[in-house]
């Protein structure tokens, strides 16, 4: 049977279909149409750009098609490359993997002399068109006539940092490894350009989206925020993507429909806002933009009252796959507890998570907590002399091994000890600061990049807790399910998560309709059981939404009560979903 999964999910916006122009000729036209209508003498066009964004296509296609008068770059006006490295040098530390979470704003990247000539050429400018270029552009301009908000997702960054096209903020460290020039986008500048995003994103007059190189697109402000605002009140998806590791496997080639020559596939993000893309329909035309804007721009719709509250605009619920059926042990880690990753690493909440496993082979096992009487200082000992060139080091020594099977739930809040085997195929959930995670042993791999990975036994150590032996693990966080309702054709489980962690998770099985409230918070899910079921509103506030096997939805808390059905090929049939929410 083939694979449904849909790997390019789209959220139509409705009474939008002609909403976007696609290619330069057409989106120059717009402006410069726009722009005319103004009426004004000198017209100054602020095209503010998104980390990621590709110099390379996006200047010579501005320039053709809008023939300024004047276009500045902010990259000219920047603070020498070394100055920025001065800069942000304490946020982006000289750890290959941490930093801190900076406080840094864009005007902190300008030279004021610089600046200054930039705008006295601005304000000189009689006539004609004036066009102020790049991150921070609005910065520079001050003021303008039209703003285009050039947008860019994340992954298709860090893609592009890997092809070596683009640089960091104010670098032109093309070809710096891959790993730190990701490590600075996370810690600084992703975070300067979002403090311009949230700003600037509701007064632009165009977002434009040239994730697709060559194959440009542009909508209008309205045309957005109606695409937001409509996928805050429905059930929808973000746009997964893959990624292979050296640990990886072959299960998600064939249930996903990817690439079978591919060497492996080690991950899938299926709902990370702050990383997939949210793809908005236009007819026939796909706007791509970071699924993060609408936890910007509709966080309570999204969220609820409670969870925003708690959080602020940020999305604290994370599902992503971790493939090794056909490949090898995962890292053996650990994760900050809360006020070590506050005090470390400036995050207000860490990564507690739990495994789920969706297949398992019959050897498949993870491994969890501590063995009972295991021995700190010589744990410790043997990892350290593992990492640096000594005997490798004996995990099933010190760290427990449990065997697991299609359907068991694996919880790991902060501090434990684990990793999951070979021949396992993980739904994890969990928080969502994913990078911190600290390795403590990788059995002697090397990266894909052919260098070892980054071990973190030094923050590894202090976080550990070391009473989560055999016993404790058994009793706390193995299948720790609970049956909790049933009704006609359906049944409702408690699996999770522990009670130190924020996130609840429940498992509905059903053969019939099963009703759901969102209870004023956002409710995220997998269809872990069956081929393909249908959500529906009872009330008809939304259009009905087709899910199929493992793939991950999110039901923001707006859309309050919804229900699931097994539908088409799984009529008949058993179905299953897992759901995941905070608790309040």
């Amino acid at each position: 049977m083939g694979s449904n999964y849909d790997k390019f999910p789209v959220v139509p916006v409705k009474g939008y279909e002609t909403a976007c122009l696609a290619g330069w000729k057409a989106i120059g036209n717009e402006i410069l149409e726009k722009a005319r209508k103004l009426g004004v003498k000198k017209a100054i066009i602020v095209v503010e750009c998104y980390h990621g964004v590709n110099d390379k296509e996006l200047v010579p296609a501005l320039m053709a098609a809008l023939r300024p008068s004047l276009f500045l770059n902010t990259r000219d006006t920047y603070l020498s490359e070394a100055a920025i490295d001065a800069l942000t040098f304490p946020d982006v530390t000289d750890d290959r993997i941490f930093g801190f979470m900076t406080r840094l704003s864009i005007n902190r990247f300008f030279d004021h002399g610089k600046l200054e000539t930039a705008r006295q050429q601005l304000a000189g400018l009689e006539s004609g068109i004036a066009v102020v270029y790049g991150a921070g552009a609005s910065f520079l301009a001050q003021e303008w006539n039209l703003l285009v908000f050039a947008d860019m997702a994340r992954w298709e960054t860090q893609l592009r940092m890997r092809r070596q096209e683009v640089a960091n903020l104010g670098a032109y460290n093309y070809g710096q490894d891959f790993a730190r020039q990701y490590k600075r986008a996370y810690f600084v500048d992703w975070r300067v350009c979002d403090r311009i995003k949230r700003q600037l994103l509701p007064q632009c007059d165009y977002l434009l989206d040239t994730n697709q190189p060559g194959h440009p697109r542009l909508i209008s402000r309205e045309a957005l925020f109606a695409g937001l605002q409509q996928a805050a009140h429905r059930p929808f998806r973000v746009a997964p993507f893959f990624d292979p590791g050296p640990w990886g496997g072959q299960w998600m080639k064939e249930v996903c429909n990817l690439d079978p020559s591919a060497p492996n596939y080690a991950w899938c993000f299926d709902c990370v806002p702050e990383e997939n893309s949210l793809l908005l329909g236009f007819g026939s035309n796909t706007v791509e933009i970071p699924a993060q804007n609408l936890v910007f721009f509709e966080p309570k719709a999204l969220l609820g009252g409670p969870v925003y509250s708690r959080f602020g605009p940020e999305f604290p619920i994370r599902f992503d796959f971790l493939d090794t059926m056909g490949g090898g042990n995962l890292s053996l880690q650990v994760h900050p507890l809360t006020e070590y990753i506050q005090e470390h690493f400036g995050m207000h909440y860490t990564q507690d998570e739990s495994y789920y496993l969706l297949e398992a082979g019959e050897d498949a096992l993870v491994y969890l907590g501590l063995r009972e009487g295991a021995d700190p200082e010589a744990m410790i000992r043997e990892l350290e002399a593992a990492q640096n060139g000594g005997a490798p080091f004996d995990a099933d020594r010190f760290v427990e091994k449990w065997p697991v099977k299609k359907h068991d739930h694996v919880l790991i809040p902060a501090g434990t000890v684990h990793c999951s085997g070979k021949n396992s195929m993980v739904l994890e959930i969990s928080a969502t600061p994913y990078i911190f995670t600290f390795k403590l042993w990788d059995w002697g791999r090397l990266g894909l990049d052919g260098k070892p990975r980054p071990i973190n036994i030094g923050h590894g150590k202090k976080v550990i807790q070391w009473d989560r032996d055999t016993s404790w693990t058994r009793r706390n966080l193995i299948n720790r399910i609970e049956p909790i309702a049933d009704g006609d054709g359906w049944r409702e489980e408690k699996t999770g998560l522990h009670e130190l962690e924020f996130i609840e998770t429940r498992r509905h099985w059903f053969t019939r309709t099963v009703h759901h409230h969102t209870g004023d918070g956002v409710n995220v899910l997998n269809l872990v059981e069956g081929r393909e079921a249908i959500v529906e509103s009872p009330t008809g506030a939304f259009d009905p939404f087709v899910v199929h096997y493992a793939e991950t939805f999110i039901l923001p808390a707006a859309v309050g009560e919804y229900t699931i059905r097994p539908w088409g090929e799984s009529e008949g049939k058993e179905c299953a979903t897992i759901k995941a929410f905070v608790r309040t």
